[in-house]
């Protein structure tokens, strides 16, 4: 019944959605086949088709719809058809590499929204994209800089400090002795990202009539907004000197600094810091550094991010997050890629920070009005639990009180395979300007756990200090009088003086447990 309109549009449809743009990447690359965007096409489409077929033959035909979906037989299944799937998703990112490989890492970065097979599956693009060879970054730069990169480097390392989808970093030093990183464009992203986008979006809207619960309009909607960004580096530039200047007050988190003069649009070039990966429990271990001070650090940053400036670095993975011990013996945040940031309106800003504070407070109510603010709806509790990355249960015996543990993980990942159309209506309605922070996140909680130190007392204190400063400064913006702002600011360090009480009982009431 499925199988004919799946051929039907295999036949007659694929032509017109991708051969117009196809002719851009024939003309645009001379590289190798892999860029030609006849072939990336017909390599996304068999892919699909291939993944398509697997779940209709095995996870929704009449045997499989027979079985009682919680039992262990039909679970295992559903496993089966995910890994499978996933490992040929991930095949094709590896081969297609540039726009696939952003979208795998997205998909490897919701690890409470997506079934854990495909997280697990994908999460590997974090650490593991495809390089371009040393002969693709030296093109990229005569053609950049209009000049030999021996002229302006006396030594370029060709092995790369980290690569990404878009692009990878090699260490380098200048004629005069400072030692670089210099961030080059793989040569063929910018010319496939269209071909790459449009044949996503053909591929998605086909893959949605077939199984219409299967809604990630979304997903393609944020990378194709998201991607040129990303693929300007004057933009990402830009992005680095407003987050420096925002939080200068930090002493600890460093960024580095910019050579402008050696940055285009597909080359950055920047200060070469020293550290190790804030997940990088040896190195964090042999610096003795304090792992409870890295997290509560990030977590400090990233509230402020979130509730306070509404200006938010979106792409937390490991490898974008160094940690060094300074001569002080204070730790360091190094905070790298400033290509991609989610901006969030006054409004929304304000409506996720009283979420979170109707999370903690046990406030169903508030919870259900913020989230129709948003988007959302009736389903707040769901969106509630993604939120914060834990059970119902949970946010109903209080979050600060409740201890996360392995057992809850497991349980929330086990639960998320049978709400996935749900999550996925849910990621369809709300509003946008939280789907890169829903991501943000997750790779957050990742950083968390790898680090031991996640659902401290401590983090939920900075972040209802975040939460309530956001609340506050609305109120302040609608006051009128001098009067009424003083009130405001009255109550403001009253709440904020009540809320760091209140954690330091908790804490202590904790010792004696």
């Amino acid at each position: 019944m499925i199988m004919w309109p799946v051929k039907r549009i295999f036949k007659i449809g694929f032509v017109t959605t991708a051969f117009g743009t196809a002719a851009i990447s024939l003309k645009s690359n001379d590289y190798n086949l892999d860029s030609i965007g006849i072939f990336r096409f017909g390599r996304a489409a068999l892919t699909v088709f291939d993944i398509t077929l697997h779940y209709q033959k095995n996870l929704y035909s009449k045997k499989a719809q027979l079985l009682d979906h919680s039992s262990t037989e039909y679970q295992q299944l559903r496993s089966e058809v995910h890994k499978y799937s996933a490992e040929r998703l991930l095949e094709l990112c590896r081969t297609n590499k540039g726009v696939y490989i952003k979208v795998g890492q997205h998909i490897g970065a919701l690890e409470y929204l997506v079934p854990t097979e495909y997280v697990d599956v994908m999460k590997v693009l974090h650490s593991q994209a495809p390089c371009s060879s040393i002969e693709d970054v030296y093109k990229v730069l005569r053609e950049d800089f209009k000049r030999d990169p021996t002229d302006i480097f006396s030594r370029i390392e060709p092995e790369p400090q980290g690569t990404a989808s878009l692009a990878q970093v090699h260490k380098a030093w200048l004629k005069d002795g400072r030692v670089v990183a210099i961030k080059v464009q793989h040569p063929f992203v910018e010319a496939n990202s269209l071909v790459d986008m449009k044949t996503m979006e053909g591929l998605v809207k086909i893959v949605q009539w077939i199984f219409p619960d299967f809604r990630i309009q979304w997903l393609v909607d944020e990378t194709k907004k998201n991607i040129p960004l990303e693929l300007n580096f004057l933009k990402e530039a830009e992005n680095t000197e407003k987050v420096r200047e925002m939080f200068k007050s930090f002493s600890w988190l460093k960024i580095p600094e910019l050579y402008m003069d050696l940055t285009t649009k597909r080359v950055l070039t920047m200060e070469f810091l020293e550290g190790g990966q804030v997940n990088d429990i040896d190195y964090i271990n042999r610096n003795k550094i304090s792992t409870y001070e890295v997290s509560d650090k990030l977590g400090h940053l990233y509230s402020r991010m979130i509730f306070n400036e509404g200006f938010v670095h979106s792409d937390p993975h490991p490898g974008n997050i160094l940690v060094h011990k300074s001569e002080t013996g204070s730790v360091d945040l190094i905070l790298l890629d400033h290509g991609l940031y989610a901006t969030l309106s006054d409004e929304v800003r304000w409506a996720y920070a009283k979420l979170w504070l109707s999370i903690l407070n046990r406030d169903f109510k508030g919870m259900k009005e913020q989230c129709s603010k948003l988007g959302v709806g009736n389903m707040y509790g769901l969106f509630s639990c993604m939120v914060c990355g834990r059970t119902w249960d949970s946010i109903e015996a209080g979050l600060n009180k409740k201890k996360y543990s392995i057992k809850e993980k497991e349980m929330f990942q086990r639960e998320v395979p049978n709400l996935v159309s749900q999550i996925l209506n849910i990621l369809a309605s709300v509003n946008c300007q939280l789907l890169l922070i829903l991501k943000t996140n997750d790779l957050i909680r990742g950083i968390e756990h790898a680090l031991q130190t996640q659902a401290r007392n401590i983090s939920f204190l900075v972040m209802s200090r975040c939460c309530v400063n956001s609340v506050y400064d609305e109120r302040m913006q609608k006051c009128q009088g001098r009067l009424a702002r003083w009130y405001v600011a009255f109550e403001q360090r009253w709440i904020l003086l009540k809320l760091s009480l209140y954690y330091t009982y908790l804490s202590l009431s904790s010792l004696f447990e």
